[in-house]
């Protein structure tokens, strides 16, 4: 008598585990590229998605409503616009940001970056310690209300001090934890080159993209203060001079804003008109400018972010493609050299959906262990990168679904052509096998 359909699949699982065990070999040779396609996709996407929310977190201390105003940014980029055409723009300087702040009735705070995008990266000295390079950023009073920044001891600059261009610094909390682990830095003079700086001021850490330590890298000072020591923005375009590009000239300024409530709109449709009218741009000529909110680059970042994961799934699918022929290859034997048990099982009454269902399920049991094992390896990494450099990760359950429905339908497609010829196999020919 037939077994029921119960004992039938319990029978077909313990024949597919007899058969992995009796060739282990074969069956890890056989499963390696499932495992590689599928350690690829857990592991790339446990780094992807740990580094987007570090990204959103460090993206979200700008505010819902700050305005970034610079020249060229991620929305200019994802344009398409070349790095020569985008260089060409005019720089923007603090005589944007303060006629912003005296035109724009809609406009709360500003704010002004000097440095942020090159030409004053430098180490901060104090007695036989020091940094590793961080951004010296010029800004004004108005940074750490703009930034959400806590001031975890100490003040922020005072309007005197910026009019007087006084030596004074408010260090990163990174610069704070290398000079001063042990000591109170509020009064210490420390050294940017060959300037002495009186530091009135540290910070609290801030998230970074991948929790780096980028955003804590870095010190500011008075903007007057920094266009002493560095130089004042230059107000005409970057420019390439004698086929060489001066990175000195990409310095230019950022404007942060920050609108009244509610009134975010109207804020950027005055920014927006300030600073055509100041670049003398006409009507029918496109802004040569980037004004960016915290929704806007958000979604700049979520089409790369989908590009890239759209890319990793591409190139597991290659790995997971050419495990999948080496699953059919090794099932094409299989089923030749089980010819001759194939027509005793059909002697003895064996349907053929059957015959099918056990080379099928065979064959998604090898992929469903290399997934396994892909998971298991995909993890690993992520961790192992985590413990190593800090560095996020996220392992959401449904990679993990994902990393066993792509396997098991790997095995479900490259078996279904072994099986089908199992399964049409004739009794008496496959007796008569040798």
């Amino acid at each position: 008598m037939a077994p029921d359909r119960t004992g039938l699949l319990a029978e077909v699982f313990v024949m597919s585990f007899d058969t992995l065990r009796g060739n282990k070999m074969r069956s890890a040779l056989t499963v390696l590229g499932v495992v590689i396609g599928i350690t690829s996709i857990v592991g790339m996407t446990s780094l992807i998605r740990g580094f987007d929310q570090s990204f959103r977190d460090a993206i979200n201390t700008l505010g819902p409503d700050t305005i970034i105003v610079q020249k060229m940014g991620a929305l200019s980029f994802s344009s398409g616009k070349s790095f020569i055409e985008l260089g060409r723009r005019p720089n923007l300087t603090r005589e944007d940001a303060l006629a912003i702040e005296r035109e724009c009735p809609s406009v709360a705070l500003v704010d002004t970056w000097l440095g942020a995008q090159g030409g004053s990266q430098s180490r901060i000295y104090y007695g036989h310690e020091r940094t590793r390079q961080v951004a010296i950023m010029g800004v004004t009073e108005n940074w750490s209300a703009v930034n959400f920044a806590k001031v975890e001891a100490g003040r922020m600059f005072s309007q005197a001090e910026i009019d007087h261009r006084r030596p004074v610094i408010l260090l990163g909390n990174s610069p704070w934890q290398a000079l001063f682990p042990n000591t109170d830095p509020i009064g210490k003079i420390v050294r940017v080159g060959s300037e002495a700086f009186t530091v009135i001021g540290v910070l609290g850490p801030r998230p970074s993209p991948g929790n780096l330590g980028g955003a804590d890298d870095l010190a500011i000072i008075p903007y007057s203060t920094h266009e002493k020591i560095y130089g004042k923005v230059l107000t005409g375009s970057t420019r390439f001079t004698g086929g060489q590009f001066n990175p000195s000239m990409l310095r230019t300024a950022m404007i942060a804003v920050v609108p009244r409530e509610g009134e975010r709109d109207q804020a950027m449709r005055e920014v927006e008109a300030i600073i055509r009218i100041r670049h003398n741009l006409k009507l029918d000529q496109p802004n040569d400018f980037d004004l960016a909110t915290q929704d806007a680059v958000l979604a700049v970042w979520d089409q790369i972010s989908q590009a890239t994961f759209l890319a990793l799934v591409v190139i597991s699918s290659i790995a997971l493609m050419v495990g999948g022929i080496g699953v059919m290859a090794i099932m094409m034997i299989s089923v030749t050299e089980r010819t001759r048990e194939i027509g005793v099982r059909k002697a003895l009454g064996a349907r053929r959906r059957e015959i099918l269902w056990q080379f099928l399920i065979e064959a998604v049991c090898l992929t469903s262990f290399g997934g396994v094992l892909g998971i298991v390896f995909g993890s690993a990494i992520g961790l192992g990168v985590h413990a190593l450099s800090g560095f996020p990760v996220s392992l959401p359950w449904w990679s993990f679904a994902i990393g066993i429905g792509f396997s098991a339908s790997v095995g479900i497609f490259f078996g279904l052509f072994p099986a089908f010829k199992a399964a049409r196999l004739d009794p008496i020919e496959a007796l008569r096998y040798e």
